[in-house]
């Protein structure tokens, strides 16, 4: 028989910091024809879950939401109509629930997980049919719970405009999950992976995830030069993953090819860089801001984690779901190595 009620994890607002995030009871609604319950077992967590309770995130929020968007669990329940699941059925999570395939929309938007709609920091949840994915057979839970925002943006970023392609160079910054899953995922194609981080001990964990070149940016402050230097043909990268913002953008710029694509992610260096959309001119690239991906692009992705057995990098400090406080300020102090992840029982 199914619970009656969850345990979750729910923003309150975005004025208290971490202090907003209330853990509640909160009745399960009766399953509609077309949706499935899931008992989750695990999530993780992205930078956005982080600045989304700080009041730092730049995009609308509803409040009060149940944290996350990143979760994997069991299917346990479906409704009359559901064709796709049934019980037992292991499923990740889609960031944006009604984004299937093509191109994003506004409306569309309006469905993520943890801002919009209701995410995964709680045992039970009811979603659509069209709003999970399979879980790849080669990860075990917590894994599979890394694979909603980060992995799939990083994805996106290097199959969503110009595919990449064997040979072709990828530039990669630091160790957060996006950059890492572009590692695994550009190696695992063939590619040449050039990656940048500030310290000994992660330049040596990054060689061995398979980064063919690594450049302290302490050291180098003109590595985007260094990198075009570097790229496999010594015209430029053909793909950078961009997330530092003000602090990379212009580095990124001396990095890319022409024609190559600056894929911008994240802000972590601030939101107001030194460089401008008419740099993109004369260096004749292309920057693209990335919203994550489809569902059409993620179980492309399933497939290729399960054919190259990559397993998503995770951090040795796994949470447990009482502590999920815990788990965002350890982010939050950066102390982390891949992804945060919170077991949920």
């Amino acid at each position: 028989m199914a619970p009656s009620s969850t345990k979750q994890w729910s923003i309150t607002g975005n004025d208290k910091a971490f202090d907003g995030l209330e853990l509640v009871d909160a009745p399960i609604p009766a399953l509609g024809d077309s949706e499935v319950l899931v008992k989750f077992h695990a999530a993780s967590l992205n930078y956005r879950d982080v600045i989304i309770p700080r009041g730092q995130y730049p995009f609308p929020v509803t409040f009060p939401v149940v944290a996350g968007s990143d979760g994997a669990g069991e299917i346990v329940e479906v409704g009359s109509k559901v064709s796709k699941w049934k019980k037992g059925d292991k499923v990740v999570t889609l960031f944006h629930q009604d984004h299937q395939y093509g191109a994003l929309d506004r409306a569309t938007t309006g469905t993520s997980l943890g801002g919009f709609r209701d995410g995964t920091l709680r045992q039970y949840g009811v979603f659509p049919e069209t709003g999970l994915v399979r879980s790849p057979k080669n990860l075990d839970y917590v894994e599979a719970s890394t694979l909603s925002c980060a992995a799939l943006t990083s994805w996106n970023c290097l199959y969503g405009l110009k595919q990449l392609k064997p040979g072709e160079t990828v530039l990669v910054q630091g160790t957060g999950g996006v950059s890492v899953f572009a590692l695994q995922f550009a190696k695992a194609a063939g590619a040449v992976v050039i990656a940048t981080t500030s310290t000994k001990e992660k330049e040596e964990t990054l060689k061995k995830l398979g980064a063919d070149h690594v450049i302290n940016y302490k050291e180098d402050p003109n590595w985007g030069e260094t990198a075009k230097k570097l790229s496999s043909d010594g015209e430029g990268v053909h793909h950078v993953i961009e997330v530092g913002g003000a602090n990379t953008m212009t580095q990124s710029l001396k990095a890319v090819r022409l024609e190559g694509i600056i894929s911008i992610v994240g802000f972590l260096g601030g939101s107001k860089p030194e460089a401008t959309l008419l740099d993109c001119l004369s260096h004749g690239c292309i920057a693209r801001g990335m919203f994550v991906g489809s569902k059409a692009q993620m179980d492309e992705m399933v497939a290729a984690i399960e054919v190259n057995d990559i397993h998503p990098i995770v951090d040795k400090t796994v949470f447990e779901f009482e502590k999920a406080k815990d788990a965002y300020q350890y982010l939050w102090d950066q102390k982390h190595f891949g992804k945060v992840a919170i077991k949920i029982e």
